[in-house]
């Protein structure tokens, strides 16, 4: 092993780690963490801990703003220096929706990652979402928030459709340049949120809330794969046996696919989409 581990250059100390399992304290805080966030995504840190500590669970501050910047979930409230320039490899885009009326399918897609539980663990979802039809384009699972599955996804959203235009967060996935490219080059308009308004991507996280309170919630899956085969199920069903009643009752495939029409269409920031 000592020859074999110099010919690679790694240390040999490697070989021997055994990767520690994960602690049930976390899993059992960072599933409810999950489930406050999707009923309150405006609360602080300190409302969760004092929260969590009447259920029982004793953590402080810094573990819960840990946890959460682990799980991708940032606290809904205005935040100061909006106005600082991102560097060159993260721009941030003005967000280009507000009172845009949304007229046909392709014309903006969202896009988000949201946390996704397992008995012992979770993983990570991320999904490309139609706004008009609510018709998720794309989605992909992955056990980490490397980038990597947000652009294989991406590649295959863009092998569906091209939207004209693309909104996300204005998380580091979303920012870089290699999100942003490959829509650039199709020829799509980049708009982003502001800074803790998850209001500005409302039909997304209207997407989230319908995951996980129809399938992710009811549902205990033990594995990865578990976690897939529900989570293909419950989209297909969402995408083709789901009825909207914002859509008149029709199915977000019937009005992407088929090009059903629907008595009206959304504009963002209007009553209609609160």
């Amino acid at each position: 092993m000592t020859w074999q581990a110099d010919l690679l250059s790694l240390s040999r100390a490697s070989l021997y780690y055994q990767p520690r399992p994960i602690d049930d304290l976390e899993v059992r805080t960072k599933h409810r963490l999950d489930k406050l966030y999707t009923d309150y995504p405006f609360l602080g840190s300190r409302k969760i801990v004092w929260m969590l500590a009447q259920e029982g669970i004793e953590i402080g501050r810094h573990t819960v703003r840990r946890y959460r910047q682990e799980m991708g979930l940032w606290t809904v409230y205005p935040k100061p220096n909006l106005s600082k320039p991102a560097s060159e490899e993260h721009r941030i885009y003005p967000y280009l929706l507000r009172g845009l009326a949304i007229e046909q399918p392709n014309q903006v897609w969202g896009v988000d990652i949201t946390y996704i539980r397992l008995r012992q663990g979770w993983m990570y979802l991320v999904a490309f979402l139609d706004w008009f039809s609510r018709y998720v384009v794309a989605w992909e699972l992955s056990d980490t928030l490397q980038i990597e599955f947000v652009l294989s996804c991406r590649d295959q959203a863009l092998d569906t459709a091209t939207p004209q235009i693309i909104n996300s967060d204005q998380g580091s996935h979303f920012t870089t340049e290699r999100f942003t490219v490959a829509f650039l080059k199709a020829g799509s308009r980049i708009s982003m949120d502001g800074r803790g308004r998850c209001m500005d991507n409302i039909f997304t996280e209207r997407l989230w809330r319908s995951v996980k309170y129809e399938e992710v919630y009811l549902t205990e899956y033990e594995t990865p794969r578990d976690a897939r085969t529900g989570l293909s199920r419950y989209l297909s069903f969402y995408n083709e046996g789901r009825p909207h009643q914002a859509l008149g009752y029709l199915t977000p495939a019937q009005i992407y696919i088929q090009d059903k029409p629907i008595a009206c269409s959304p504009t963002i920031g209007s009553k209609q989409t609160q």
